[in-house]
């Protein structure tokens, strides 16, 4: 009985050590800290948040620059060949903002085909935006290899830059002015391409594949680095214009009001100089042979994009008609609907803004009020030939 009451003694004194040991154990802060940093790493990982510590794919500029020549060359001697043997394959492919046909012609495709895969070839990975789509898949053994070290650009260019791949853009027009090819109107002809770095052009290539009596020409630039030696900067690019001797130069294709309207806004001995394709006019206005490039309504971006970049290059600017910034780094939004204006002097160009203010203005009202676009007068003379009717 005795030794009973002892073991009953002994064992409940070690339970009561046991619950007020149970009692008086603490929470340690950092162990929680560590499972918590665990649990969040093993979350982490799951989601894919690991790339985030990957190193960044880069490019070489100067690279990038080699082949957006080569290949711009390339396509133009598809859009050549194709017009010389007159194996257009003409159709519509939709409408325009005014309600014309828009063509579309197998020397597009096939620009497209060489400058687009080629792309990818070069430089996997790479984001391009190109006018034209191909939904059959490329066979990239049949893709001739491009250089990536012309001769031409090692010694017109200071120096290489290496960038992170995913903040280039390319946009790229396999050939401007469709309408005018189709009519035989070459000399607007050309075949674009550009560099956007994190939204800004800084790399233009326009090709005319006509020029030069058949043979071509390509003009680029790069900002900060070098351009071509056929881009002739006009010494007196900054120069004030005087009196009133402007030359503007806008599109043949437009319906216009007329030439009222450029002399109302620049003067009485403004002249407006017709002509066709994006590329040409911007290159004309980079030469110094017209003081503005205006447009009043829709564009695409891969229409502007290589002469933004030249423009850039040599000092000069484009902009929407109300001076704002047009930002390419997104592919999926290649409409600029501001209108356009493109000058040769960045210093100059705050002028032409301002004299342009009610035309933009009135951009600004049609886009706002889209039943009215096809009233919207154009900076230009009516073309005094009836277009023929085409059918796809």
């Amino acid at each position: 009985m005795m030794l009973r009451r002892i073991y009953d003694s002994v064992d409940l004194q070690r339970r009561m050590r046991f619950r007020m040991a149970a009692v008086s154990v603490k929470v340690n802060p950092i162990g929680i800290v560590l499972i918590l940093v665990l649990f969040g790493s093993v979350v982490f990982y799951l989601l894919g948040g690991i790339d985030i510590f990957k190193r960044r794919e880069t490019i070489s500029m100067r690279e990038l620059l080699s082949v957006s020549i080569e290949l711009a060359k390339r396509g133009g001697e598809r859009v050549r060949e194709i017009r010389n043997d007159d194996n257009l394959a003409e159709k519509v492919k939709g409408k325009t903002q005014q309600g014309k046909n828009e063509y579309v012609t197998s020397g597009d495709m096939e620009s497209h085909r060489a400058i687009y895969y080629g792309y990818f070839k070069s430089f996997p990975g790479i984001n391009v935006v190109s006018e034209e789509h191909e939904h059959e898949p490329a066979d990239f053994k049949s893709i001739p290899t491009v250089s990536k070290r012309l001769a031409e650009v090692l010694d017109r260019t200071n120096s290489d830059s290496q960038v992170a791949l995913d903040d280039v853009t390319v946009w790229m027009d396999p050939l401007d002015a469709t309408q005018e090819y189709t009519e035989k109107l070459t000399e607007y002809v050309t075949v674009m391409t550009c560099v956007a770095l994190r939204g800004r052009p800084v790399m233009g290539i326009i090709h005319k594949p006509f020029a030069q009596k058949g043979e071509g020409e390509t003009i680029w630039a790069w900002e900060g680095y070098g351009h071509s030696k056929n881009l002739i900067v006009p010494e007196d690019q900054d120069k004030e214009k005087e009196g009133n001797e402007y030359k503007i130069i806008v599109s043949r294709s437009h319906a216009g009001e007329v030439e009222s309207i450029a002399k109302k806004t620049f003067g009485e001995k403004t002249k407006v100089v017709p002509a066709g394709g994006a590329g040409f006019k911007s290159i004309e206005v980079a030469l110094g042979n017209v003081d503005a490039y205006v447009h009043t309504t829709l564009i695409k971006k891969w229409d502007i994009c290589a002469g933004n970049a030249i423009l850039n290059a040599i000092k000069g600017k484009m902009t929407t008609l109300d001076g704002s910034y047009i930002d390419y780094s997104d592919g999926n939004k290649p409409k600029c609907e501001g209108g356009l204006l493109a000058t040769i002097s960045e210093k100059r160009h705050g002028d032409y803004v301002e004299k342009l203010k009610p035309m933009a203005e009135e951009v600004k009202e049609k886009i706002s009020h889209p039943k009215n676009l096809r009233r919207l007068p154009e900076l230009g003379p009516r073309s005094s030939r009836k277009r023929k009717e085409r059918s796809g």
